[in-house]
């Protein structure tokens, strides 16, 4: 494994585990009051072409971060509907 495909690595689970924690609050405290639909529609939205754009360049670390942090998406806007 080269030393770009590390740092896209590193990156993309770095910048992916930072949804776990806003996940896991929204759980336990049963609230999603304070995240707009505006923020959680336009980025699942820059996710999703994201997630696209590295199947197009067969990017891995593109693939694989943006694929897990749409389904962490998904469970965060699962739960806004839910407690909305």
């Amino acid at each position: 494994m080269d030393g770009a495909m590390m740092l896209g690595l590193t990156a993309g689970t770095l910048t992916t585990a930072a949804f776990v924690p806003q996940l896991a609050k929204a759980w336990r405290s049963q609230s999603t009051g304070d995240l707009s639909w505006g923020m959680l529609v336009t980025f699942s939205t820059g996710v999703l072409l994201w997630l696209i754009y590295g199947v197009w360049i067969d990017s891995l670390p593109v693939i694989l971060a943006n694929a897990i942090t749409l389904l962490l998406q998904a469970g965060i806007v699962s739960l806004k509907i839910k407690y909305g």
